[in-house]
């Protein structure tokens, strides 16, 4: 066990052999995860910013040509989804930070923006997918983010008190013993847990009709749901002391940052921009059609 000096500006005690740490300490420099820990990050995150990148411009054309309430909607969305994975991308490639003196700090300020961003794509998805029709497409973009603003917003101060105010290492990716921390991490965990279970209640109950007839989005919830029955399982197996809570905590977090984005893609805006495509091609063919191309197929 290790006595941290006055010049490390830790608030509690430090085991640094065992990579333990109780409370969130700007002046040490803690154990870092290795490679392939950061590859399984760096990299499906990579690939997914080359993805939206290669098909960048094709997209933006589809949603110029949107119309409609989903169009204010998608575009808004879209725009957030590329500052989510940026922030997700760039979280990913300055792992380093979380262990190294001098960058804890701004390697919190780093993960609260990142984590609050993604959080902000889960809330307002579920409040454009479950809100009843609205008359115009600005109703429903006010709407819908105002909801997810309002609990990123909490989300963001909480965490930023707990963090700045009773430094506790919420963002520190070690072994930590402190209890207070994987407290708050169980309660927040088991709020996610709650919203997607409630869903899935409605959706097997006589109020499904209230739910939209979407497949896609079942499976997105089904998907959610089992992820944060895991990672609230590992919380609580980490509350009682025990190391495999602690690695299947990272194994969801990991599987969280690496496939969550594109999961999202795949689920609200790659039916759109599908959708999109064949209006596109069905007002080439009338165009083409009334201007008399296919006159000869029937002669």
């Amino acid at each position: 066990m290790t006595s941290p000096t006055a010049t490390d500006n830790v608030t509690a005690t430090i085991e640094v052999n065992g990579r333990l740490i109780t409370r969130f300490s700007p002046g040490v420099k803690l154990p870092c995860h290795g490679l392939y820990h950061d590859a399984l990050l760096v990299v499906p995150c990579a690939l997914f910013v080359l993805y939206l990148g290669y098909h960048s411009k094709r997209n933006l054309k589809r949603l110029r040509g949107g119309s409609g309430n989903r169009a204010y909607v998608m575009i808004t969305y879209y725009g957030f989804l590329w500052v989510a994975t940026l922030l997700n991308l760039a979280s990913s490639f300055l792992q380093a930070w979380q262990c190294t003196p001098g960058k804890q700090v701004s390697w919190s300020i780093l993960s609260v923006f990142t984590t609050s961003a993604m959080l902000c794509l889960e809330i307002s998805l579920m409040a454009f997918l479950l809100q009843e029709t609205y008359a115009s497409g600005l109703e429903t973009l006010a709407h819908t983010f105002s909801v997810s603003g309002i609990f990123v917003g909490v989300d963001m101060l909480l965490k930023a008190i707990l963090i700045f105010g009773f430094g506790m290492p919420l963002f520190m990716d070690v072994e930590i013993t402190d209890q207070g921390t994987w407290g708050v991490w169980f309660i927040h965990k088991l709020l996610l847990t709650a919203a997607y279970g409630y869903i899935l209640f409605v959706h097997y109950s006589k109020w499904k009709d209230k739910l939209p007839p979407r497949p896609a989005f079942y499976n997105y919830v089904m998907i959610m749901f089992a992820t944060n029955v895991v990672a609230l399982t590992a919380t609580a197996l980490t509350l009682t002391g025990l190391a495999f809570g602690l690695w299947m905590y990272n194994f969801t977090l990991i599987c969280y940052h690496a496939l969550y984005l594109p999961l999202i893609y795949i689920t609200f805006l790659a039916d759109f921009f599908q959708e999109q495509d064949f209006l596109l091609e069905t007002a080439y063919y009338s165009e083409m059609r009334d201007a008399g191309f296919f006159d000869e197929d029937w002669d």
